[in-house]
C-alpha cells in the first residue's frame, strides 16, 4: 500500500512540472510577441492566446493579465487609426480580464492598478472632454496607488511620461517634460529586474523611441 501511495505522490509530481513546464514555455512564447505585435489583430490573436491559456488554470494571475495587455495595446492600435467608438467595448474587455486577475493576484499588486489606469485612460479618450472628470480622474487615481505600491516600477514613469508628452500645453502637459520624464523612466528600465521571466517587463522600447525621436 505504502509503494502504492509512493507511486501515485511521484506521478502527481510528475505530472504537476510537466504542466508547469508546458505553463512556462506557453507563456514565454506569447510574450514574446508583446514586443513585436503591431495591429489590432495581431493583438487579438495574442488575447486569444492569452485567454485559453488562462482557461487551463484559472489561479494564475498572469495570462489575465496578459489578455488585458493585449487588448489595451489593440484599443491604442485602434487609437491611431482614429476608431474612437470601439475604445468602449475594447476597455470592457480588458477590464474583465483585469478583474479576473485581481482575484488571484498578490495583494495590492502594482501592475494591476497600472493597466487599470490604462484601461480608464482608453475609455476617457472615446471622448475627453467629457469623460476627463470621470474616467480620467479614476485613471489618475490608479496611476497614484501603483506609484505608492512600487515607486522604482519603470511602467510606471513610463506612464506617467506618455501622460506628459500627450497632453495639451495648455492642461498641464510638456513633449520637453515628457521627454525628460521618458528619460527617468528608462533609466529605472535600466536598473529593474522582473521577479520571474515571466512577470511584466514591457515598455523599454516605447521609452528608447520617443527618447531617440527627440535627438532627430
Amino acid at each position: 500500500m505504502k509503494k502504492y501511495l509512493l507511486s501515485f505522490a511521484l506521478a502527481f509530481v510528475s505530472l504537476t512540472a510537466f504542466a508547469q513546464a508546458d505553463y512556462e514555455k506557453a507563456m514565454t512564447e506569447k510574450i514574446a510577441k508583446i514586443e513585436t505585435s503591431k495591429t489590432a489583430e495581431d493583438y487579438t490573436a495574442l488575447a486569444n492566446d492569452f485567454h485559453r491559456i488562462a482557461g487551463k488554470d484559472e489561479n494564475k494571475w498572469l495570462p489575465f493579465y496578459y489578455a488585458a495587455f493585449a487588448n489595451l495595446q489593440k484599443g491604442r492600435a485602434l487609437m491611431r487609426e482614429g476608431k474612437m467608438q470601439e475604445l468602449d467595448f475594447i476597455a470592457g474587455q480588458a477590464q474583465k480580464y483585469i478583474e479576473a486577475a485581481s482575484h488571484v493576484a498578490p495583494t495590492d499588486n502594482a501592475e494591476i492598478h497600472l493597466l487599470t489606469k490604462m484601461m480608464y485612460s482608453l475609455r476617457m479618450m472615446v471622448n475627453p472632454q467629457e469623460r476627463y472628470m470621470t474616467d480620467g480622474a479614476k485613471a489618475a487615481e490608479e496611476l497614484k496607488k501603483a506609484e505608492k505600491l512600487d515607486p522604482s516600477n519603470p511602467r510606471v514613469a513610463l506612464i506617467k511620461a506618455e501622460d506628459t508628452y500627450f497632453t495639451p500645453e495648455q492642461y498641464g502637459g510638456s513633449k520637453t517634460k515628457g521627454i525628460e520624464q521618458f528619460k527617468d523612466a528608462l533609466a529605472k528600465f535600466n536598473a529593474y529586474t522582473p521577479k520571474t521571466s515571466l512577470d511584466p517587463n514591457w515598455g523599454k522600447s516605447e521609452a528608447e523611441y520617443f527618447i531617440s525621436q527627440a535627438k532627430k
